[in-house]
């Protein structure tokens, strides 16, 4: 049965430490029940799994080297955290990054089944820069930000085949502890293999912005619009195109001709927004990130929660998705008299006299103040 809360925690630790351990506590029972279900014990070994990081990613093999010794350096630790060749996970999500002279964004819906997202933000110091981003696999990111402004979101890209290489998660972690801009970012990604199809959109304080579709044990193909879902161009069919709207939610953003800063409104609206979560896919969170001001605007069921990476607040939302978020005369508590009522009219309500009867303690519904007839 799928869980309808999730826990939200935001949390800052510069280097790995108590925090970080606090947290595989926390998750690595639920993690390794997973990846032994899933066949990783069968997967490369400890040794072979540290070769491709230090092959591959030499750059985080400090990172990756301390956070085995937090979790305890068993053999399964290992090779779980590198993430080289893991078991297969498959996902949600719609991504798109707009840019003009002034501003830049890229936004993403996250959308998945509560019982399986970590419910992370974490700011992170670990190799010397600031990274602020929605953790998965208890390091990788989803999507996240740097102290140069680029910015990075994952969407699966709708084929279970796999490949040699590295969690797409952990590829974008590299990206942000490594890379100031789009350009760079993408020579990383033309080199690192990702074990399954995935696509990525970027964007950086130059304004610049690209989408990519990774293929399983590497390759990569620049799409020419910086917007993404489940699927790929490739000739093989989408899983479940139906069930996703991977096709629907994509010709969506295709056609969107709006202001950068006016792109994190139709990201919570229908077709991206997402709300059958007792089935499994419901958007858990919305992350606009702002290159320019290095911020994330973190939107959890149409609260709005505000982070940077200059005046980083750790703190905790949490969120119930099991409340509709439909309003209807049930929900508001509108009577059915006012049940169909007319607001076209409302901006004829004297809202003066509104106030007026909200401080006397006789305030009516909202529907009582519309013009009669």
């Amino acid at each position: 049965m799928t869980r309808m809360t999730l826990t939200f925690d935001a949390v800052s630790e510069a280097t790995p430490g108590s925090k970080w351990a606090s947290r595989w506590q926390r998750s690595w029972p639920a993690y390794k029940a997973w990846f032994t279900a899933r066949g990783g014990d069968q997967g490369p070994s400890r040794e072979d799994c540290r070769a491709a990081m230090q092959r591959h990613m030499p750059e985080l093999l400090p990172i990756y080297d301390r956070l085995v010794l937090i979790a305890g350096s068993s053999d399964r630790a290992a090779r779980f955290l590198s993430t080289w060749c893991p078991p297969t996970y498959l996902g949600g999500c719609s991504l798109a990054a707009f840019a003009d002279a002034n501003d830049v964004r890229l936004l993403r819906n996250y959308d998945l089944s509560p019982d399986l997202n970590e419910g992370l933000l974490l700011r992170t110091e670990w190799s010397g820069r600031a990274v602020m981003g929605m953790v998965e696999f208890l390091w990788g990111l989803s999507d996240g930000i740097n102290d140069a402004g680029l910015s990075v979101a994952l969407a699966y890209g709708g084929r279970s085949e796999t490949g040699p290489g590295f969690g797409v998660t952990t590829i974008l972690r590299y990206i942000l502890e490594t890379c100031d801009s789009v350009a760079e970012a993408l020579e990383i990604l033309r080199r690192v293999p990702s074990h399954m199809a995935y696509n990525l959109v970027l964007a950086d304080a130059s304004g610049r912005t690209a989408s990519v579709e990774l293929s399983p044990g590497g390759g990569v193909r620049v799409m020419p619009k910086a917007i993404a879902t489940n699927h790929q161009s490739a000739p093989t069919r989408a899983d479940r195109p139906s069930f996703t709207r991977s096709f629907e939610r994509r010709a969506h953003l295709d056609r969107l001709r709006v202001a950068p800063a006016s792109l994190n409104r139709e990201f919570l609206r229908a077709p991206l927004l997402q709300d059958r979560y007792a089935e499994g896919f419901g958007t858990l969170f919305t992350a606009e990130y702002n290159p320019i001001a290095q911020t994330l605007g973190l939107t959890l069921k149409g609260e709005r929660w505000d982070q940077s990476l200059g005046a980083f607040q750790e703190g905790q939302r949490i969120v119930d998705y099991g409340k509709s978020a439909t309003l209807d005369a049930a929900d508001t508590g509108m009577s059915d008299k006012y049940a169909s009522a007319d607001w076209a009219q409302a901006a004829l309500i004297d809202w003066g006299q509104v106030a007026q009867d909200y401080a006397a303690g006789r305030g009516k519904e909202i529907a009582a103040y519309l013009p009669a007839g």
